[in-house]
């Protein structure tokens, strides 16, 4: 019986020191995106929805990769440029104070959907600040800027600012 209580125990403070390390949650938010070296285009206001899951490696450094749906493009007469991605942003998190940290990394996305003939791919890095609250509330602000061009024939990079929000389970 003392060894059933101590197991017990033992998975019980393991599990509760892992959780503690570990983000996983949702998030959501709002993309003002752009498309760079091309002229006659104005920003397009879409949104992003998806997932991410962290590790916390210390007091002052994570790692956090997101899986987001995400609206992108540009608007322009006479047609909008609709680019609908699945992006995979895999970010360091550097924690300056408590909660408050500066991100960045790579992007890598997919295209899902477009109403152009968009590259299937897209690399970008991304640079942000986040604030993750002690209660699982996450915000953060990002930039991404392309590093690969959108149009199969043209230049042109995506640029785009989002703010999200997220809540982590864990």
């Amino acid at each position: 019986m003392k060894n059933f209580i101590l197991i017990v125990l033992t998975a019980f403070l393991t599990t509760s020191v892992i959780s503690q390390e570990i983000d996983l949650g949702l998030k959501a938010g709002a993309n003002f995106a752009s498309i760079t070296d091309a002229s006659g285009l104005s920003n397009r206001t879409g949104f992003l929805i998806g997932v991410f899951a962290g590790v916390k490696f210390s007091d002052k450094l994570g790692i956090q990769g997101d899986l987001l749906y995400s609206q992108q493009g540009a608007n322009s007469d006479p047609k909008d440029i609709d680019l609908n991605y699945i992006n995979v942003p895999i970010v360091l998190k550097y924690y300056l104070i408590q909660g408050f940290n500066l991100q960045a990394g790579p992007q890598f996305g997919f295209i899902v959907d477009d109403n152009i003939e968009a590259e299937s791919f897209d690399l970008a890095g991304v640079l942000g600040l986040g604030y993750d609250f002690p209660f699982g509330i996450r915000i953060e602000g990002r930039h991404n800027f392309g590093l690969t061009d959108v149009f199969n024939s043209d230049k042109g990079k995506n640029s785009v600012t989002s703010i999200a929000i997220g809540y982590s389970f864990l």
